[in-house]
């Protein structure tokens, strides 16, 4: 049992398409305490070569929820992402998800994985270890 009064949050995303990690994603880390509270920007980092965040930092005292947000879009667009890609383009977009927010609730003292599955297409999350 974790004796620490604050929540942590680590993040990683794999490209479901290629079976790769999907590095040098933007990821911001918002907080808010209560359904109906604010949220107030409280960390950001980039995914490195194996696609994890290593480096947001420990929630404050009273976070309830948080969000995660990726920015996709400069990933699916580059040229290395594309020639990885097996699935055709998304016609006139360009990018069918340019982003994606997960938001889930928290409480103190425990530690959340939150791994995204990518691909062109879709996306799922799931609270790991």
């Amino acid at each position: 049992m974790s004796t620490t009064t604050t929540a942590s949050v680590s993040t990683h995303i794999l490209d479901t398409s290629v079976g790769r990690p999907a590095g040098a994603v933007a990821v911001q880390l918002s907080v808010r305490s209560g359904a109906d509270g604010a949220w107030a920007a409280h960390g950001a980092s980039r995914t490195d070569d194996d696609g994890r965040c290593k480096d947001l930092p420990a929630l404050p005292e009273g976070t309830t929820h948080v969000r995660l947000y990726f920015e996709v879009e400069p990933y699916f667009s580059t040229r290395q992402a594309e020639e990885q890609q097996d699935a055709p383009r998304v016609r006139d977009s360009g990018v069918f998800f340019p982003e994606v927010a997960i938001v889930f609730a928290v409480t103190p003292g425990e530690h959340y994985h939150v791994p995204l599955l990518l691909n062109p297409f879709g996306y799922s999350v799931y609270r790991g270890s």
